[in-house]
Parts: structure tokens; sequence; C-alpha cells
């Protein structure tokens, strides 16, 4: 391996298509933008790209950092770059901001060209096949017709998989991280409280709150408190907050008095100050709405006959939104079709949140698993 380093400065791209893209929910997009980031070179045989997919509030970058702004580091820096785990010296990473994104990819705050608005609520819901189909047009576009491996954690994990059914041939490795084949009933309700603390927020205005110059940051809080804390362990939070009390905490009053409560006071700011709500209804539907078994009688294994690549699945011990046993379910599934998987079940304090840390033995397994992967 060669020496570990950082990618330095990097640019965001955008890229316009022309031509219409079909919606599951039943509508087209004449026009329609994604933006995205690039990090080390593309091959001449143009076989060694990795589409990296992300979770419900990530973006396009994904590594390095802004000239601009220095501070602002990619969200799996600690995975990508010369030297670590996702070489950049060996492979061509693509990061890309979803269709239904607030990064600069078309979605409720760009304008609807029928109206010359922002879309606001009237922008479609858009489901992880329809990613799906929009990433390989950004494929196209960049000259690559097949993926030497797609990856992500949590709602990218399941990216990662569904591009292993929808478009078998244009992938040969799959990286499932943090992921579940569907939600479960408690992750669905979980995703419906958050959209409820957003859609009842006085400024939400039924979607359209760009028109009155303002946006439903309590909703949003909210939402990210709530969110946050299935991301987190209950072992992590009690050895980081305990029960400590802030040194200026009162008494018998409904003030921030613990150390946990001012956490995720400030989590749901910081987050409310940047993302759109608009944005957030719209992934944890694709979250929910996601069950790729579904087309083929609930039957998982069935939904991945036809798959052709060879999969590293990875879960964490301490995550309880998508447990271990969610990963077994997938690879399950795959072992019934004998398809090549490795699975890594990680012991780790940290939650769902794992797949974002930079752990040691985690990094080390995507390493060794990204090293044999032949270009």
């Amino acid at each position: 391996m060669s020496e570990r380093g950082s990618i330095g400065p990097v640019e965001a791209r955008h890229l316009v298509f022309t031509e219409p893209i079909a919606l599951a929910a039943g509508i087209s997009l004449p026009v329609w933008e994604l933006a995205y980031e690039t990090y080390g070179e593309l091959n001449a045989a143009r076989s060694n790209a990795i589409l990296i997919c992300h979770a419900l509030s990530g973006h396009h970058h994904v590594a390095g950092t802004y000239a601009a702004d220095p501070k602002n580091v990619g969200w799996w820096d600690n995975l990508i770059g010369p030297g670590k785990p996702l070489d950049t010296n060996r492979f061509f990473v693509v990061g890309v901001n979803n269709l239904g994104g607030c990064h600069g990819s078309t979605g409720p705050s760009s304008i609807n060209p029928a109206t010359s608005e922002p879309w606001g609520a009237d922008f479609p819901v858009v489901t992880v096949s329809d990613w799906v189909v929009a990433q390989a047009r950004l494929a196209d576009a960049l000259g690559i017709d097949q993926w030497a491996a797609v990856m992500g954690g949590s709602l990218g994990g399941m990216q990662a998989l569904q591009w292993t059914i929808d478009l078998p041939d244009r992938v040969r490795h799959a990286l499932v991280i943090a992921a579940a084949p569907k939600l479960t009933a408690e992750n669905i309700a979980f995703n419906d409280v958050a959209r409820q603390a957003i859609i009842t927020d006085p400024e939400f205005h039924g979607g359209h709150f760009y028109r009155h110059n303002t946006r439903p940051t309590r909703g949003l809080r909210l939402a990210r408190m709530l969110g946050h804390i299935t991301y987190l362990s209950d072992d992590q939070m009690a050895e980081k907050f305990g029960r400590k009390r802030r040194p200026d905490a009162g008494s018998y009053g409904f003030g921030v008095e613990f150390e946990i409560e001012s956490y995720l006071r400030y989590q749901g700011d910081k987050f409310a100050s940047w993302f759109d709500a608009n944005t957030y209804l719209l992934m944890t539907k694709a979250l929910d709405y996601f069950d790729p078994a579904e087309p083929y009688g609930d039957d998982l294994a069935a939904a991945l006959a036809g798959a052709r690549a060879k999969y590293l699945v990875v879960s964490f011990t301490t995550d309880w939104r998508f447990s271990p046993a969610r990963s077994r379910e997938i690879v399950s599934a795959l072992v019934k079709n004998k398809h090549a998987v490795s699975y890594v079940e990680i012991t780790s304090p940290h939650g769902h949140d794992a797949f974002l840390m930079d752990d040691h033995y985690y990094h080390a397994v995507l390493a060794a698993y990204l090293q044999k992967i032949s270009l």
C-alpha cells in the first residue's frame, strides 16, 4: 500500500441531463442535474471505477477538502485517499449527490421549469431504483460501462445492493455496509415521527416554505435529534455522557441540564442550519419504500438470483437501527444463490454511525477486500 495521505483540495462538478428520466412515482423529469466529485484517475481500460452511494443526509463530497473552505472535509475522508483503504492511487472514485438532494442535484429546492418556482412539495418521491437509473446515466457520461465496485453504508449500502439486482452486468463487486434488506416497522415508525415533526412545523407551509422566505428549522431540528439517537448506541451514550449535568445547569426545570440534552440540541441546530426539509422527507421515504424482495413474492433470494457481483457485507455489533441480523438476512439470500459473499460482523461501540468511524479493524477489512479486486 502506498503512503497514506489526503486527497487535498477537490472541486464539485455538475452534469445536466437533457434526456428525461422516468421515476417510479410515474413522473418524468425532462431536464435534471447531478452534482458529483471524482478522486483518482480512470485507467485506460476504464475498469477501476468505484461508486460511493451516500446515506440519508450524505452528499457527493465524500473525500478531500475545498480550497475555499478547508474545514469542509468529505464525510468518508478517513477511508478514501492515497494509501487509504480505498486507495485513489489505484481506484477512480465517484461520489454523487442523489436526485432529490439539496447539494446541487435536482431536488425540491430546484426550479420547476413548469412554474419557474422551486419544486417544493411538488417534487416527486424518488426510490432507490430511481437513483440506480440516475447513477447509471452518470456512469454513461463518464464512460464507465461497469463499476469495479459500488459501495456505501446504511441507505448507501441499500443502493449498492439494488445496483446488483437492477443492473447486474454493470457492477463486479458490492460492499454493503450497515444496511438491511428492508426497514422494520420500528424503523418506518421512527421515520414517520421525524417527518411529522417537519410537516407540522408552522413554517413548513405545505412544503412550499421557499415562497415564504422561511424554513421549518424547528421541525427539522427535532427530526435530526430523533434520528441521531437511533444512530448511537446506549453504551456509547453512557460512556460519553452518562448522566452528567452541565456546569451551569439549574434544577427541577425544563431547561438544558444534562450533557446528552445539550449534545442533541447542538446536533439538531447544526443540521437544521444547512439541510433541506423536503429532501429529508424524500430520503426517509426512499428508505421506507426500499424492499427489493417485494416484486419477487417477498423472497430476497429470488430477487438476488440474477445478480453477478461478488459481495462484502459488513455489520456492527451495537447497531440497533440496522442490526447484524438484518445483514445476515442478505448473506443468507446470497448463499442460497451460491453467490460469492464475505461477511464480517465488527465489534464496535459506535452503533449505526460505526460505518463512518476510523476503526482500525473495520478499515483493515475493507482494505483487504478492495486490494483483491482485479482491474
